[in-house]
């Protein structure tokens, strides 16, 4: 695949899981439970909006590694291991360490008010647990992707590209994640923040991720060949799980479920999202802010409205409204603007 070649699609795929993030954290404000992983919750929850939220919450972060994943490949074609490495620290460990003293604290704050608890500054990753350890996964597989880079057009790579181009491949590709889950044995499956079982699956979709850009256009037109295949594969293994007592189901299924979302989505981003748009364009840059601020607009929304004497259904609404309108705001009118603030949340300088 040419270094110079842009995969929308991609961009598309980055922007969309942010905004699933979004959704997904909102989401967990209006269940019972919210409150023992640090999120303020409704007095009164809508626990069937966890139904879609059950089908999301097992590729929605493997997406996400997934993609970072592929933006390293394209990341490295221009550059040495010394330059890589310098790019990813100000995109993403400045913004980590940033965040985790500065950004994160304020939520919990917030947090801390809505229980009525005792304020105090707590230093934390919070929701930035991802940027840590993308950032170690850069580091870790750094001499692996330069030696991948080197030999690209060898015979290694050739047979790489070759083997990826078969759907057999795909058979390696989830025997690693089912491997994970089998090792980890994570309870549940869902909890990536801050556990093994995020690292080690984080890492896997890092690394597959990058795999999956170096097999070049026959490994993408296996998965347009195969998409809806892969589509029926998750849908049939969802339903199933939605009919067991309690969802509950063997181990081994969620990553295989998971993975052929994946497969899919892949596939159909890559089939109807791989063109540019003004609109790409904006967000693209737009979405990296908005998911390190996210959930200080979503606390803020929730503090303000959740006590309100209206539906369950219009709170959601009015504060998914107010976070992500507080974040595009917060966006163009200040990040955006100014070139120090443009550094801490990973952005380019302007000119």
């Amino acid at each position: 695949m040419a270094s110079n070649y842009r995969r929308y699609d991609i961009d598309w795929l980055r922007v969309i899981a942010i905004g699933l993030l979004l959704i997904y954290h909102l989401s967990i404000g209006f269940q019972p439970w919210g409150i023992m992983i640090g999120f303020i919750v409704n007095a009164k929850t809508w626990e069937t909006l966890w139904l879609p939220m059950t089908m999301l919450n097992i590729w929605r972060i493997p997406l996400l590694f997934f993609v970072s994943g592929m933006g390293v490949y394209f990341a490295i074609q221009n550059r040495d291991w010394k330059q890589l490495l310098l790019e990813r620290g100000k995109r993403i460990l400045i913004p980590f360490v940033f965040g985790y003293f500065c950004i994160v604290p304020l939520h919990i704050y917030l947090w801390q008010y809505a229980n009525q608890w005792e304020l105090s500054y707590v230093p934390n990753a919070g929701h930035l647990w991802f940027l840590g350890n993308i950032f170690s996964y850069v580091v870790i597989l750094l001499p692996v992707f330069i030696w991948l880079k080197k030999n690209e057009h060898s015979k290694i790579g050739t047979w790489i590209k070759k083997w990826f181009a078969t759907p057999l491949s795909l058979l390696v590709v989830i025997a690693a994640f089912v491997a994970e889950a089998a090792w980890i044995n994570p309870m549940p499956y869902e909890l990536y923040a801050m556990t093994w079982h995020g690292f080690f699956l984080g890492i896997l979709a890092f690394f597959f991720g990058f795999c999956f850009m170096l097999a070049g256009t026959g490994f993408w037109n296996m998965l347009l060949k195969w998409k809806w295949i892969f589509l029926l594969i998750a849908i049939g293994l969802y339903a199933w799980r939605m009919m067991q007592p309690q969802l509950q189901v063997p181990i081994y299924q969620l990553p295989i479920e998971s993975i052929f979302w994946l497969l899919a989505i892949f596939a159909f981003g890559f089939r109807y999202l791989n063109h540019p748009s003004n609109v790409l364009r904006y967000l693209s840059q737009a979405a990296y802010p908005i998911y390190i601020l996210h959930m200080l607009f979503l606390y803020l929304g929730s503090v303000l409205i959740f006590p309100l004497a209206i539906d369950v259904r219009l709170k959601f609404v009015m504060v998914l409204l107010f976070t992500g309108v507080g974040c595009m705001a917060f966006y163009e009118l200040i990040i955006k603007r100014i070139n120090f603030l443009r550094l801490l949340f990973g952005l380019k300088n302007l000119g």
